[in-house]
């Protein structure tokens, strides 16, 4: 239970779902977790559970979408602490629209969140890990990158982008000698309450049978659970992977092997 101990952690969307898990897997592996989300009773009562665990971690308000609110989380963390060792750019989302429906007002807002969120994080992080010796920063992506969803035009792209924007940054700090490793990670469906929302949506049926259908997409015979993406982060933000950067892990029970 030490793969990250003595490591200070920076987790986006953290309130719920993947992020959540990641958030508690970390801080039970060792390391000191700086939490941030717009849902602020979701964001403290997983600090609350941390803590009581005899885990560290501390929650910040942030709209990642906001430069602003990354220069201010940043501000708080080195007040704090002096080196920032692993960034999970962890939150995201989407509406369900396909190409002729999208507004550009929803394509900027799904950008946003996902693609622009990403940027400034990763940009943030290797400014302060260079002065301090390298870090890890894991961009969570989606198997949407790989996979051409009719319905989620903007989401695709944005995860797509994600998904390039990773290998730039890791080339970028390779060459530059900052120590600094970048990868993404791809996950699949995962059954957590928006990725139920979002089997509904593309199927048009009950929840139970929206799940059904997507199972039978996944050759390992399930969907996800949020610890299968969590145990894939901490492998990347841990000194394990400290041969990886550069690359892209999908995890997805075979959806996109078919």
């Amino acid at each position: 239970m030490n793969r990250v101990t003595g490591k200070t952690i920076l987790i986006t969307g953290a309130a719920n779902g993947l992020g959540r898990e990641a958030a508690k897997l970390l801080a039970a592996e060792g390391g000191k977790v700086w939490l941030t989300d717009i849902d602020d009773a979701g964001g403290n009562a997983v600090v609350a559970e941390i803590t009581e665990a005899g885990g560290k971690a501390a929650y910040l308000h942030q709209d990642v979408s906001s430069p602003e609110a990354w220069d201010d989380v940043f501000a708080a963390i080195k007040a704090s602490d002096p080196r920032l060792d692993i960034l999970v750019n962890n939150a995201g989302g989407g509406t369900y629209n396909d190409i002729e429906t999208v507004t550009f007002k929803e394509w900027r807002r799904i950008m946003s969140i996902n693609l622009d969120s990403t940027f400034l994080g990763t940009q943030l992080a290797i400014k302060w890990m260079k002065e301090t010796g390298g870090g890890s920063i894991v961009n969570v992506s989606s198997v949407a990158a790989f996979s051409g969803a009719p319905n989620l035009a903007a989401y695709c792209a944005a995860k797509a982008g994600i998904h390039m924007l990773s290998k730039s940054a890791a080339v970028y700090s390779g060459q530059k000698g900052y120590k600094i490793r970048v990868n993404s990670i791809h996950p699949g469906l995962v059954d957590t309450k928006a990725g139920r929302e979002m089997a509904m949506l593309a199927t048009g049926a009950p929840e139970e049978q929206a799940i059904q259908a997507f199972t039978a997409l996944h050759p390992i015979g399930r969907i996800g659970t949020p610890v299968d993406i969590a145990n894939g982060i901490l492998y990347l933000a841990s000194d394990e992977s400290s041969f990886v950067t550069g690359t892209h892990l999908i995890i997805d029970g075979g959806f996109t092997a078919i």
